[in-house]
């Protein structure tokens, strides 16, 4: 893909001679341009991300309904295993590809580039091979460390999937390394739709297995087992068919970059032992801060575990409330914070190329821009989460349990504390501070498992503990990571269109939305209805209120200068909005 700042040149004749008008820009322009591109490669990442995530979260409603919350407990034990190996192998990749082959690039050295692609392929492989089988012999194990041996069976399926991400890891950091997030793109909405029908198709089918082996045997815990196990396979084949797409990708784009490689005059040659080392270097910083960030997952689930027996809860009860935490709060709040993971992928490439070119003014423009950006997307969508928290879950799940939509309540301003975490851990890493996350990832770890146990035990809060836990643990990251960009790039955030006014606009719409619902609710009673009826009503109100709500903030934010003319330009489909806020009288 073009980065758009090139323009076709246009050859004209003139008598003897041929005279070759460019309608390129000048320098100074195409520079801009190129520096404008990020957010909105960004953007169609942010964009696909979200859909990802809705589809995601679309799928997982019949299959929770399918293998239900004992099952969705199994799920997530089997799931935080595979997470963990998965980030070994493979979650660093295409931040750390993209990062070395977009400083390569930006100073011509194409060659050398694409040295570092073959050998994160090398590198990626037999990691992936080894940590494949060691989760598949091991998964017994474990399993019964977070005292769920009943996901050994989930485990192994989704074994597999950790050599085929981490080899396509390489594929999406290679194509991010061009400034082209559209192969990533396109391959993430692939491998979620297989995974969505794999999933329910074989979580069905794994089901009745385990209820034939349940009445055999005299259980009740297989038709759960199995089911988890059935809705992991989705996952391995809907990353194979991701691949498989970028393999199909590369193969047809190759010769482009065949032929830029032929025009580097870059005298310079990295051996493959120097390649391996940046790799290793770049790698294993970004793999202790993202192993941190999911090992606070697997230590939560071990105490939370372990402490609640002896504070009174049955043990259908904690696997209950943590099923409903795995399966539903974390799947929705996880849907308005793939933007952040987005933008981390498009803007540390960015930021690497402008620190290769000492450019230290873009890359504090950019550092502000993208979260900017983050936050007015990210306060929305908490408020608006924690507005319509029970309509919300009747409406995917038909749950209309209070501790379900307590945990919304309580978690939605996690959404704003992981989404700017994550983002300012990726600036760290753009602008090599590659240590710097992974120190405050330590240490607010250690805060976090303190005020956990504290939680727990002391004020017997029960799940809402690890809820309150882990957006202590997001904010304590949001204030280091806040600290280090400014000391080491010298970065001042603007305070007031930032955070204050997307907060104000977001507390605004949570009225209006509220207000708009209650009525609805007055007006479309349906206390006597059928449940589908009542998914159906459900839904008749809460899809208007959301426009109506989206529309109330977008207005707002406007009217009080949130964003400019050229910030809305350059958001994703930017042209299109700043034509509604014309036609509005509003910029």
């Amino acid at each position: 893909m073009a980065n758009g700042n090139n323009r076709n040149q246009r050859t004209t004749n003139t008598g003897t001679h041929r005279q070759t008008e460019s309608r390129s820009h000048t320098p100074g322009q195409r520079k801009k341009r190129k520096s404008a591109n990020y957010l909105k490669q960004g953007g169609i990442l942010a964009a696909a991300s979200i859909v990802v995530r809705i589809i995601g979260l679309l799928y997982r409603i019949p299959v929770t309904r399918i293998i239900g919350d004992d099952g969705n407990n199994f799920y997530s034990a089997a799931y935080e295993v595979y997470t963990i190996m998965l980030l070994i192998s493979s979650y660093s990749i295409p931040l750390a590809v993209a990062k070395q082959m977009s400083a390569r690039n930006a100073v011509g050295e194409y060659k050398n580039a694409h040295r570092v692609f073959r050998g994160a392929l090398f590198f990626s492989f037999m990691v992936g091979l080894v940590l494949s089988a060691v989760t598949f012999v091991g998964a017994g194990f474990f399993t019964n460390i977070l005292s769920t041996p009943e996901s050994t069976f989930a485990l192994r399926i989704l074994s597999p999937a950790i050599l085929i991400l981490a080899v396509m890891g390489v594929f999406r950091g290679f194509f991010q390394g061009q400034n082209t997030m559209m192969p990533t793109a396109v391959s993430q909405l692939a491998e979620q739709i297989v995974n969505a029908i794999v999933s329910i198709g074989a979580a069905y089918l794994f089901v009745n297995m385990g209820t034939e082996i349940d009445a055999i045997l005299g259980t009740t815990t297989a038709s759960h087992a199995y089911g988890a196990g059935g809705s992991t396979l989705g996952t391995t084949a809907g990353a194979l068919a991701g691949l498989l797409f970028l393999f199909f990708v590369y193969g047809a784009t190759r010769g482009s970059y065949v032929r830029r490689m032929r025009k580097d005059k870059s005298r310079h040659k990295e051996s493959s032992s120097e390649i391996m080392r940046v790799l290793i270097l770049t790698i294993i910083p970004v793999i202790l801060s993202t192993a941190i960030y999911n090992v606070s997952g697997i230590i939560d689930q071990i105490v939370y575990k372990a402490l609640t027996p002896g504070l009174g809860m049955s043990a259908e009860d904690i696997s209950t409330s943590w099923g409903i935490f795995s399966g539903k709060f974390k799947t929705l709040t996880n849907v308005p914070i793939a933007i952040a993971n987005a933008l981390v992928s498009s803007t540390v490439p960015v930021l690497a190329m402008y620190m290769a070119e000492r450019n230290y003014k873009e890359t504090r423009r950019k550092i502000q821009t993208s979260t900017r950006f983050t936050m007015i997307l990210a306060f929305p969508c908490a408020v608006g989460m924690g507005v319509l928290a029970s309509p919300i879950l009747y409406l995917l799940y038909g749950d209309t349990n209070p501790l379900s939509s307590g945990m919304l309540y309580a978690g939605a301003v996690s959404i704003v504390l992981y989404s700017l975490s994550t983002l300012s851990n990726g600036i760290l890493q753009g602008i090599n501070r590659m240590r710097t996350p992974v120190t405050h990832a330590a240490i607010a770890l250690v805060l976090h498992v303190a005020a956990l146990y504290i939680m727990l035990t002391r004020f017997d809060l029960g799940i809402y503990a690890v809820i309150h836990a882990n957006s202590l643990f997001a904010l304590l990251m949001c204030i280091m990571n806040g600290f280090a960009i400014r000391r080491y790039i010298g970065f001042h955030q603007e305070i007031v269109r930032t955070f204050l006014i997307p907060l104000f606009c977001s507390a605004v719409m949570g009225g209006v939305v509220y207000g708009l619902y209650f009525l609805l609710d007055l007006l479309l009673p349906f206390a006597d209805a059928s449940v589908m009826m009542r998914t159906l009503v459900t839904g008749l109100k809460i899809f208007p209120v959301i426009g109506i709500g989206a529309f109330v903030y977008f207005v707002l934010l406007l009217l009080l200068r949130g964003v400019t003319k050229k910030e809305l330009l350059e958001f994703p489909k930017g042209s299109t909005l700043y034509r509604l806020a014309r036609r509005l009288r509003l910029m």
